[in-house]
């Protein structure tokens, strides 16, 4: 692979507690029922808005908890959050010249960023593809679409790396091979049944399933 796409929540930092917190304090905002950060989970990864109308049921309210959720998320949020133990490492072994590396987000780029150089990891990418605020690009596969065309990269020679399902889709509607990862918040199951064409445990066995894709 001469290209390797990096989802960024689940994938290169464990978010939990900023997104649960933020989404905690959205819903309190609203006089609604908040569950403990455990029942949350499910919340990173997918675009955070269609997760509001989960939670509230109806858009406009979404709208809105969108909005309460930015005011924590992009003050505190953002930075209660940590990078995968072997991380690092794994970026460095990838760095070596002779492939291009970029992070692919649903989350807005502004914050996207924000993150990667927060945790000095900006060193590794070309660039961070992220959504807008106003929700364009929030899709992974109109992302990634969006991302190809910038940057002219062949799909055939490129690889997405994600935890959750909608990174597995949205790379192959786009002709990307697939690798999921397992110590993020997606299951085994849901990366299968999502169309993975592999799998690895931890950050190190990236490198190997890479050059393997």
């Amino acid at each position: 692979m001469k290209t390797i796409f990096f989802d960024l929540d689940g994938t290169l930092t464990d978010p939990k507690i900023g997104i649960t917190r933020s989404i905690q304090y959205a819903l309190e905002q609203l006089g609604r029922g908040v569950p403990h950060q455990d029942e949350l989970t499910w919340c990173i990864g997918p675009p955070l808005h269609a997760s509001f109308v989960k939670l509230l049921g109806e858009s406009s309210l979404a709208d809105r908890a969108l909005l309460l959720y930015r005011e924590r998320f992009g003050d505190v949020g953002m930075f209660e959050n940590a990078v995968y133990a072997g991380i690092e490492g794994t970026l460095a072994s990838l760095a070596d010249g002779s492939r291009r590396m970029f992070v692919a987000t649903s989350k807005p780029h502004v914050y996207a960023r924000r993150i990667i150089e927060h945790f000095e990891l900006d060193s590794y990418f070309e660039q961070v593809f992220g959504s807008e605020l106003d929700g364009t690009r929030v899709d992974k596969t109109e992302l990634l679409q969006y991302a190809l065309r910038t940057t002219g990269i062949d799909p055939a020679e490129a690889l997405m790396v994600g935890d959750r399902s909608h990174d597995i889709v949205g790379a192959r509607n786009n002709g990307l091979r697939t690798l999921g990862v397992l110590y993020g918040y997606g299951s085994r199951d849901e990366l299968m049944q999502a169309g993975a064409h592999g799998l690895c445990a931890a950050p190190p066995d990236i490198p190997r399933q890479a050059v393997q894709r």
